[in-house]
């Protein structure tokens, strides 16, 4: 039996979409929906550069950002709640899934550029997941 709907949302077109969605499954099935964005560390991508730690300042006000975008983005959703983690989208969808959750993703995220770089979060989430996941399709969102 569900208990929630669990959307990822990384601020795209078709994010917006996918939460537009796990809303109406939400609503449908008078579930609570929870939305959840991902900040992902920054790191260097050169195996030469040295590793520096960010100013701890700097990530509090990035998180601060997300999670008040996020807030402005669920505005007005019944049952919704919404939080902000650090670490692999796909990672820590599939952690915060639990085999009672809906879990929402958009197909199509940010550039053609990282996902060929990446790896489709979509398609990691539906390999790893231990629920029911609903993959909206977002075919002309950017």
């Amino acid at each position: 039996m569900l208990k929630r709907v669990l959307v990822g949302v990384d601020f795209s077109a078709a994010s917006r979409l996918a939460l537009s969605r796990a809303q109406e499954w939400s609503a449908q099935l008078k579930l609570p929906l929870v939305a959840i964005h991902v900040l992902q560390p920054p790191a260097p991508m050169l195996p030469e550069a040295q590793i520096a730690l960010p100013d701890p300042g700097w990530l509090k006000e990035l998180e601060d950002h997300a999670q008040a975008q996020l807030v402005s983005w669920t505005e007005g959703m019944a049952q919704a709640s919404s939080y902000v983690v650090w670490g692999s989208p796909a990672e820590e969808l599939v952690k915060e899934a639990g085999p009672d959750t809906l879990l929402v993703v958009a197909q199509r995220g940010h550039s053609a550029l990282e996902r060929l770089l990446f790896g489709s979060t979509a398609a990691k989430v539906v390999k790893h997941a231990p629920c029911d996941v609903l993959v909206v399709r977002a075919d002309g969102a950017k």
